[in-house]
């Protein structure tokens, strides 16, 4: 069964969509250990007196409250981060299940046309 160009069209579409949703799994992945991080040292802020800040190679002593601050403002933005691109998967995975759906009907008709061609003969 030959397959139309418009058919062959979509599935290119639909293979830069998966590279697309590999792409954002990985910056997904990557936020979610950053949002680990940020929660587990806020976590510990809440146990200790004394709080450092890694700054390059080396630690500095920080004020807890302004450290925290810090660590509430970088969760904040990961937060963000982590929602947009969870947005722009789902969008994503709709559009690919659309060509699917599309490549799917087109095949079936083309079946069912040479199907009924084949019985004619």
């Amino acid at each position: 069964m030959d397959i139309s160009k418009e058919n062959e069209s979509k599935i290119q579409q639909l293979q830069t969509i998966e590279q697309n949703l590999n792409q954002f799994l990985q910056q997904k992945q990557q936020l979610q250990a950053q949002q680990l991080e940020v929660e587990s040292g806020m976590k510990e802020l809440e146990d200790t007196k004394q709080a450092y800040k890694i700054v390059g190679n080396i630690m500095v002593a920080m004020d807890k409250d302004k450290l925290k601050a810090e660590l509430e403002d970088k969760k904040k933005i990961v937060d963000m981060k982590l929602s947009t691109i969870e947005k722009q998967e789902g969008s994503l995975r709709e559009k690919a299940k659309t060509i699917q759906e599309d490549i799917m009907q087109s095949v079936n008709k083309k079946k069912d046309s040479e199907r009924k061609k084949d019985e004619k003969q």
